[in-house]
């Protein structure tokens, strides 16, 4: 027989997906981190200075504190972002920081979210984020809440249906050669969602090329039949809009979810237009499930 000069054991399929058993340890290897000899150090250290692995190993400074973080994430299906291995925008703060105070936030609206429309109860599936204006981080709330409902498990997607200033594209690092534009005048499917790989459970239809017509696109009953066939394979989906100064297209797509989130900022957002937004979108038979205010 010959002997092993080295051996490794290779993860199976799904080893970092719903596993929440496998040990950090195995984990760390697997991800390249360690080496089976470290992994033995690090066991030996754990059990002479009686410490969890992860400690040992940080102790050891042979792994830092951000790889057992992200190897906590994985073991518990929570993903999340470190620098380098992305194109996803910073400002997508849901994708790099999980444990600011900004996630906190977030974590708490989705939570109102799911309470108060995404139920299954209700079956609701669909959310359009909307605002009064530019410039009040409509479209940087709309990509967080994607991302931390993805994080949950729920399979999520993103709509950019703001097709004046389309921005999901930039913030998640995405081609915006085809997309929702196409699909609304026939001349692609809806193969132009893109998944998001960091994200198991994300995925982005972009806006695609700015049209001459948005207004009008938006308004074909083929955006509805974009919306039920959304719905057939995702379990949230949330749609971000131009602001309403710029014109109808908010109250439209809105229409077509059945449900809106205002945005406003502090500071910017004047009270009258939030008011002109709530009647314009309750006149429509919208569901206006609440509002944000940005406070930065």
């Amino acid at each position: 027989m010959t002997p092993i000069e080295s051996a490794r054991i290779i993860p199976g399929p799904g080893s970092y997906h719903g596993a929440p058993d496998r040990s950090i340890g195995a984990m760390l290897i697997d991800a390249g981190k360690l080496t089976p000899e470290d992994g033995e150090r690090i066991l030996r250290y754990a059990k002479e200075k009686r410490l969890r692995f992860g400690d040992a190993a940080v102790a050891l400074k042979l792994v830092s504190q951000d790889d057992i973080a992200q190897i906590l994430a994985r073991q518990f299906d929570y993903p999340y972002l470190v620098p380098g291995q992305s194109n996803v925008s910073p400002e997508v703060v849901a994708a790099w920081a999980p444990f600011s105070q900004q996630m906190e936030a977030l974590r708490a609206l989705r939570s109102q979210l799911m309470l108060r429309w995404f139920s299954a109860e209700e079956d609701h599936k669909s959310l359009a984020v909307v605002s009064p204006g530019t410039a009040e981080g409509r479209s940087h709330l709309a990509a967080n809440l994607a991302v931390v409902f993805s994080q949950m498990g729920e399979k999520t997607l993103l709509i950019d249906a703001d097709l004046r200033s389309p921005k999901q594209h930039e913030l998640f690092g995405l081609e915006n050669i085809s997309g929702l534009s196409a699909v609304l005048a026939d001349r692609t499917d809806l193969n132009v969602i893109a998944r998001i790989p960091a994200f198991v459970d994300l995925s982005v239809l972009t806006a695609g090329a700015v049209p001459p017509n948005p207004l009008e696109l938006l308004g074909r009953n083929g955006f509805e039949d974009v919306m039920q066939a959304c719905a057939e394979t995702f379990d949230v989906i949330i749609v971000d809009t131009p602001p309403a100064e710029l014109g109808a297209d908010g109250q439209i797509v809105a229409s077509r979810c059945h449900g809106a989130l205002m945005v406003a900022r502090r500071n910017r957002t004047s009270l009258e237009d939030c008011r002109e937004l709530s009647e314009a979108i309750k006149a429509s038979g919208v569901a206006l499930i609440g509002g944000v205010l940005n406070d930065s």
